[in-house]
């Protein structure tokens, strides 16, 4: 099996791939718009931010997964992969803590004014008062918008710093935590948060959770830190409120159009806001954390046949009805089912079956698209090596 290695990983990761006996192909150094002339006889693609192109999924007569060693997966053409059935999967929540660390970075850069001041050192002005007005983090409250694996290790680092944590997600699930109290609102976070934090949006969210009635709604002086998707800013309501001196801000923004886009953001042009770009997740610790969920993903796609963390499967298949059977675990009986099936215009949407100790009986599920016709049943039942039928409605 053949794997293109489209980004960089450690020596290590790599004999790990070998070990599993598969040809690695290296083309980091080829641009992403020659990408589809080495994606030819490639089972596995693995890349980071490279763009992956329809084309060159088109140009993959032998591609199965593509694996982004990363987060998220715009920069793939995830609808493609889709319809030529191909696994899209990538490494989630691997930086959670090198993002976190930053998030609190960032927050004390703000506070201590450490750049403002690096700065003045470097070109010679003298101290100003204002540059040490620091009000510290700790007694503190620190405010979480977007609460993932990240979101807890900011926690488990501001609870160090003495600071009171309240949060907002709006996934249900996610609202518990030892120690933090969670807001109704968005606006409810920004009303009683000295130092607002925004992070784990994915690049695709369209919705400006801070917008201007956010802004309005924070307190005098206090910080906002933003890593992340930049769709998630209002940025002329946060400009303006900056430019006001009624907030300070620092963002890490995370772009998917490539290694070399430039950060558009108008944040860059205000005195004494801090913008970075793609730094949040860029520690060793975090690299070699992905790497590993690399490896482990190829691995158990190649032992197992099932991928780990894909991202373009759907949660519930189409399916209306579905058969269940105990079968007798000979040659023929799975294909004579099938062709049953088949010759009544019925779609088989998806196929799980087990094996029971002895390898003499199978249980079988196959979930259809709409129901089969009664003969169609009848003649299923009347199959050899058919021992049980039962039909079931998908609710």
């Amino acid at each position: 099996m053949k794997i293109l290695v489209a980004c960089t990983l450690p020596d290590w990761a790599l004999d790990e791939l070998r070990g599993l006996g598969a040809e690695l192909v290296d083309v980091v150094a080829v641009p992403p718009e020659k990408l589809a002339r080495h994606i030819k006889g490639v089972a596995i693609l693995i890349v980071d931010r490279r763009r992956v192109a329809p084309e060159v999924i088109a140009a993959g007569d032998s591609l199965q997964m593509i694996v982004r060693a990363g987060a998220y997966c715009s920069n793939i053409a995830v609808d493609d992969a889709s319809t030529q059935g191909i696994f899209v999967a990538n490494c989630p929540h691997r930086d959670a803590a090198a993002v976190a660390e930053f998030a609190l970075g960032l927050a004390i850069a703000l506070d201590r004014r450490i750049t403002e001041n690096a700065a003045a050192v470097r070109s010679g002005q003298p101290w100003r008062p204002d540059q040490s007005d620091a009000r510290g983090l700790a007694e503190r409250t620190l405010g979480i918008l977007g609460f993932g694996p990240a979101g807890r290790d900011i926690v488990t680092l501001a609870q160090a710093f003495r600071m009171r944590v309240i949060a907002w997600t709006p996934a249900l699930e996610a609202q518990s935590a030892p120690g933090v109290e969670f807001c109704a609102f968005p606006r409810e976070l920004a009303r009683r948060s000295d130092i607002v934090c925004v992070h784990g949006f994915q690049e695709t969210y369209d919705q400006p959770l801070i917008d201007a009635e956010f802004v309005q709604n924070m307190r005098p002086a206090s910080l906002l830190v933003h890593v992340g998707a930049p769709s998630v800013l209002d940025e002329p309501a946060v400009v303006a409120a900056v430019r006001e001196g009624r907030i300070r801000v620092a963002s890490d923004v995370h772009l998917a159009a490539g290694e070399t886009a430039r950060v558009k953001s108008r944040l860059v042009d205000v005195a004494d806001a801090i913008v970075t770009q793609r730094l949040a997740g860029a520690t060793e610790q975090a690299r070699s954390a992905v790497a590993r969920e690399v490896v482990r993903i190829v691995r158990h796609f190649l032992i197992s046949g099932e991928v780990l963390n894909a991202v373009n499967l759907l949660e519930r298949s189409p399916a209306t009805w579905q058969l269940v059977l105990r079968l007798r675990d000979t040659v023929g009986v799975m294909a004579a089912i099938m062709d049953a099936i088949r010759t009544d215009g019925v779609n088989a949407e998806e196929i799980s079956s087990r094996v029971f100790s002895g390898a003499r009986a199978a249980w079988c599920s196959i979930a259809l698209d709409e129901r089969p016709g009664n003969d169609t049943l009848d003649a299923i039942r009347r199959l050899p090596g058919v021992l049980h039928l039962e039909l079931r409605a998908v609710v």
